[in-house]
């Protein structure tokens, strides 16, 4: 069976899969494409009469991580011609490239944009106005944007250099290119740590046992809130959770932090929080104010929806690169400004 009658029924039965796969972007995510591409041969050393030609395909790739792809194509050229040297004839002629290239992607999976860069190595194989067919192997470099319609749905626009390693010509392609994703693990959240309905509390302070510190409280104390004792004063719990670069997922180790936060708001039920978002200084100002308001409404979801406060207590806000804490100037102060806070204060009874 031909290369390109193969990589076809490799497209259908992963199209056809897909009705059965979680549609979800990132790492582990497969992709279908269908493009045409615009060829603008060097023909210096090679018999072509036209410089231009249109290569139709498809591709399939594999992502190796949320911005890793490894993607396999193949295509077939039309509208090639050429003149023989010796009768002056014209001849239309065929051709075939299969590549294989690596893509980074840019920004976070999900819907919106997202450009890329690329590169590879490609096989050419096209015909020639004598008997028999130019072979050339080529280096691709290439750039990119995609725009995530949905989850699933796609569209793409690039362009790529090429040069041939046989003929030492760079040549250009123009790609557009429409494409499916699903089956990737972005999004997935780690599983909640069990939260008991009722804690056990001995001495009946409002305070349960596992954080109580003061385990013998008199009856009718006010106590904070570790079980102690309470004096005038107000007491507070603080948050800060890291976030890795252009990411708004919020970490695994950050999960006990966020539950200490919410422990204490529903010891206090009388108070709220802002959950506020920033960034480092890396990207453009809109971007990153957008990047910030992910990151806040990540740790507000974990709040609300594993750990039980109330959406109506909780707001969240993002400042984007507008308030850094440490210098932007070095990697380690970028790391400790790509942060959420959030801070409760509550008045002991």
């Amino acid at each position: 069976m031909k290369l390109k009658n193969t990589l076809g029924v490799i497209i259908g039965t992963v199209v056809a899969a897909s009705s059965f796969s979680v549609l979800a972007q990132g790492q582990g995510a497969v992709e279908v494409e269908a493009f045409a591409k615009h060829y603008d041969s060097d023909d210096n050393g090679r018999d072509f009469e036209n410089d231009d030609a249109e290569l139709y395909g498809g591709s399939i790739g594999y992502f190796l991580t949320d911005d890793v792809e490894l993607a396999l194509s193949y295509g077939t050229y039309h509208d090639v011609s050429t003149k023989d040297r010796v009768n002056g004839q014209h001849k239309n002629i065929k051709g075939e490239q299969t590549s294989i290239d690596a893509i980074y992607h840019f920004g976070s999976p999900g819907v919106g944009l997202r450009p890329y860069v690329s590169g590879g190595v490609a096989y050419q194989s096209i015909g020639q106005a004598s008997p028999g067919r130019d072979q050339s192997t080529f280096i691709n470099v290439g750039t990119g944007l995609k725009y995530y319609f949905t989850e699933m749905l796609y569209a793409r626009a690039g362009v790529d250099g090429m040069y041939n390693m046989d003929q030492g010509e760079t040549e250009w392609q123009g790609a557009v290119g429409v494409g499916l994703n699903f089956g990737g693990s972005a999004g997935k959240q780690p599983a909640p740590e069990p939260v008991a309905a009722v804690c056990a509390d001995v001495d009946s302070d409002g305070v349960c046992d596992n954080v109580d510190r003061c385990p013998d409280t008199p009856a009718n104390t006010t106590v904070d809130a570790e079980g102690c004792t309470a004096v005038a004063e107000v007491v507070r719990v603080e948050l800060d959770v890291k976030f890795d670069f252009d990411k708004a997922k919020v970490k695994e180790e950050s999960y006990a932090d966020i539950k200490n936060l919410a422990d204490f708001m529903n010891q206090y039920p009388q108070t709220t929080t802002t959950v506020e978002g920033h960034t480092d200084s890396v990207g453009p100002d809109a971007y990153n104010k957008k990047l910030s308001d992910r990151r806040a409404n990540a740790v507000r979801d974990v709040l609300v929806n594993q750990y039980g406060v109330s959406g109506s207590r909780v707001d969240s806000v993002g400042y984007g690169e507008s308030r850094p804490v440490a210098d932007n100037a070095t990697e380690s102060g970028r790391a400790i400004n790509r942060r959420v806070e959030a801070e409760v204060e509550a008045q002991p009874k």
